[in-house]
């Protein structure tokens, strides 16, 4: 079931982006993100594809994990497209059949946020691939780190968000395990309509709680053991340096978002 995850998974390796400083990592995510908003043009959008292609390339990362990080959302991405296509007004009629009207503009709307999902689901799921998640976490409080003369606990938010992303896969393999030991009890999770789906499911939510809570209770004693207390006098075994290739890869994204927004103003 893991492999079928990928957020939240580190996949170890020696790349270029592996190599990169976690809190690179991060400025570039929002940078990625940044240009995935700006585009709004079919024909720009390409950059940005091409982009996501150069970033699994560069990342080594097999095909199978783009593909992995978007079969969780494949029926939002089906809704989403949906729900734009259908509650999009527009002038220019493609489609009319009784209520039922599809336009020009409906269809690129539906086309463009589904687009913007796919790109940002599996950009974003490179961080993890490529990042540890003890660096991702001293990436993390690295960037809060001057919110701490505010009294901002950015240490604990940053482990906190770690081991979120962390356990994903750990409770997607849990609920595989506890699912198919249902299955094999004679449950059924595929008959029947919505509701009774909704409740067949109840079986595998409550063990899966308390499969949860009891995981959230020995992490919880495994860290008091180990005199875990919170980023106060914390050291660290490596240091975050930057180096140029963070610098280079910086200022190459940043060009292509200046670039990208300048695209857009002119008329195509």
């Amino acid at each position: 079931m893991t492999a079928n995850i990928s957020l939240g998974q580190y996949l170890p390796g020696d790349s270029v982006v592996h190599r990169l400083d976690p809190r690179t990592k991060i400025f570039l995510m929002a940078i990625y993100i940044a240009i995935v908003f700006v585009v709004k043009s079919l024909l720009v959008f390409l950059l940005p594809v091409l982009l996501l292609v150069a970033i699994f390339l560069f990342a080594r990362v097999p095909a199978s994990y783009f593909f992995s990080a978007l079969k969780p959302m494949k029926w939002l991405l089906v809704f989403m497209f949906v729900i734009n296509l259908f509650a999009t007004q527009g002038s220019t009629v493609w489609f009319e059949w009784k209520f039922i009207h599809i336009t020009q503009e409906a269809v690129e709307q539906a086309v463009y946020i589904t687009l913007r999902l796919v790109l940002l689901v599996a950009g974003t799921s490179i961080l993890t691939l490529t990042t540890s998640p003890i660096a991702l976490t001293d990436g993390l409080e690295k960037l809060m780190s001057p919110l701490r003369k505010l009294r901002f606990p950015a240490h604990e938010l940053a482990m906190m968000m770690t081991i979120a992303l962390r356990f994903i896969p750990t409770l997607m393999e849990e609920t595989d395990r506890i699912q198919k030991a249902q299955m094999a009890r004679g449950a059924d999770f595929e008959s029947g309509n919505i509701f009774q789906r909704a409740k067949s499911m109840i079986p595998v939510l409550v063990p899966l709680f308390v499969s949860a809570f009891r995981r959230a209770d020995e992490l919880a004693m495994a860290m008091e053991s180990r005199c875990y207390h919170g980023g106060e006098g914390r050291t660290r075994m490596r240091e975050l340096r930057f180096h140029a290739r963070d610098l280079i890869s910086s200022l190459l994204l940043t060009s292509i978002l200046i670039g990208i927004i300048l695209l857009e103003k002119l008329p195509l």
